[in-house]
């Protein structure tokens, strides 16, 4: 029962959210951070994506550089899931594994190859602006 939040980070800058039900969601179990995915998979005709991190059921980020699916608790100076205090000081920090796994929530991508039909953005109103 893997259900996952999609963030497509497109070449404007700017991101679209989709979730991504059961059948579908599996073909990401077991893909690594840096992995490529194509879009016709996961419901985008035409595109291809790359995997650049996530974040699991608490909130924990996915690091690149910790093998596996778990949680480890590193010892970083900077990097990703650190604000860093001053600088050298060392913090250990816990972080989810580079590895999609059942208990993942949210996965990042980037969009390497576009399709033919470009993403729909929602529009911002003038009222909630105010």
């Amino acid at each position: 029962m893997a259900t996952f939040k999609l963030v497509i980070g497109t070449k404007g800058g700017k991101c679209v959210q989709k979730d991504l039900a059961e059948p579908t969601s599996d073909l990401l179990l077991g893909k690594k951070v840096g992995d490529k995915v194509e879009g016709d998979s996961i419901g985008f005709a035409g595109y291809e994506f790359q995997i650049t991190g996530g974040s699991d059921y608490c909130g924990f980020p996915m690091r690149k550089d910790v093998e596996g699916p778990g949680r480890r608790r590193v010892l970083e100076i900077s990097g990703i899931g650190l604000k860093q205090k001053a600088k050298g000081i060392r913090q250990r920090k816990t972080v989810c594994g580079n590895t999609i796994h059942q208990k993942t929530v949210q996965v990042n991508l980037k969009v390497l190859q576009e399709g033919k039909e470009p993403f729909v953005f929602p529009e911002k109103k003038a009222e909630d602006k105010k």
